[in-house]
């Protein structure tokens, strides 16, 4: 059975670590340095490595399989759980210089729990290391922060994603168009593992064949470039009716929300950089096919400059309500009502 991508491509070695730089930097001195914390917090948004760092480091500090213990907080998180391992980081390794424990998720914690372990990282034992990882670290006491070295990881930007989509699709033999690669990035909603699993279903659903872009949207939930166009078609025409109807299919297939406005939002700025001479053609075809291209360039030399700054910025106050309205495309709708009634 083929591993699954996020699996088969983790990394294992620091050198193969994306876009946390500086943490791996720090960590790589104390090693060379053998200057070794008794405890760490991983913090940062989920999928952007702070596991997968954390098994390196272990692994880097000459902890073998036997002594590394990884534990979901969320799942152990009762005083009980904390009062058995405060008992089990009391023996040697097996055959290790240390024993590693990684909490993940580590502020599912309850009150009694923190306070249990608070007394393990006042006086932990020699040979053991703690690797705390959180998503949420406010909810981590500062009584435990000030036990730890403390660490960050980025979220990669969309960007950075695209071209992690692109180098893992070329590993796999993949086939797969920029703007391809562009839709499975912003659904990877900044994070390394979701980026890939979108990949994955990408992949299964190519058969070894090369998807055009719309195919790939439909798979991944995204609207399809003709349901984007329409709603700029809608403001450079004036023809509301249009775009409504764009929207409302949208919605009717299932559509993000979000992805939808946000692609919205991109392409009228393309827009905007074209008819001031703002974006070169080789960042165009980074981000976009030849026929979106092409239809970008027509509404930018429209005369009537309708599709302006006035009505990039009504869809732009969309994005603030966008995730939290009763009715999902209402944001959208309003805009592009706004953007034709001119208020």
């Amino acid at each position: 059975m083929e591993l699954a991508l996020y699996r088969k491509h983790r990394p294992t070695k620091f050198i193969e670590v994306l876009g946390q730089e500086d943490v791996v930097n720090i960590l790589l001195r104390s090693i060379e340095k053998k200057s070794i914390s008794h405890a760490y917090l991983f913090s940062g948004s989920r999928g952007t490595g702070k596991t997968t760092v954390a098994r390196i480091f272990a692994a880097e500090i000459g902890c073998k399989p036997a002594d590394l213990y990884e534990i979901d907080g969320a799942s152990n998180r009762k005083i009980e759980d904390i009062r058995e391992l405060r008992e089990a980081v009391q023996t040697m390794p097996f055959e290790s210089p240390y024993k590693v424990y990684i909490i993940d998720e580590v502020h599912m914690l309850t009150k009694e729990a923190w306070n249990a372990l608070l007394k393990t990282l006042e006086e932990p034992p020699e040979h053991v290391v703690f690797i705390l990882a959180t998503t949420n670290k406010d909810k981590v006491p500062d009584t435990i922060l000030s036990r730890c070295q403390t660490f960050t990881f980025n979220s990669p930007s969309l960007e950075d994603l695209k071209k992690f989509v692109l180098d893992t699709a070329k590993k796999e033999k993949m086939k797969l168009a920029v703007p391809s690669a562009d839709i499975i990035a912003l659904f990877g909603d900044g994070s390394y593992r979701d980026t890939l699993s979108i990949l994955e279903k990408v992949l299964v659903a190519s058969k070894g064949e090369e998807l055009s872009v719309d195919d790939v949207s439909r798979i991944v939930g995204a609207p399809t470039h003709d349901l984007v166009e329409r709603v700029l078609q809608s403001v450079a025409s004036q023809e509301i009716a249009g775009g409504l109807t764009a929207i409302s299919k949208a919605h009717t297939d299932n559509v993000s929300m979000p992805v939808y406005l946000r692609l919205i939002i991109e392409r009228m700025r393309s827009v905007l950089l074209l008819r001031y001479g703002a974006i070169t053609d080789l960042q165009l075809q980074e981000s976009y096919g030849k026929e979106e291209i092409e239809s970008l360039r027509n509404f930018a030399a429209q005369p009537e400059k309708r599709i302006n700054s006035n009505v990039l910025g009504y869809f732009l106050e969309a994005t603030e309500v966008i995730g939290h309205s009763v009715v999902a495309p209402l944001p959208i709708e309003l805009a592009l009502m706004r953007s034709v009634e001119g208020k």
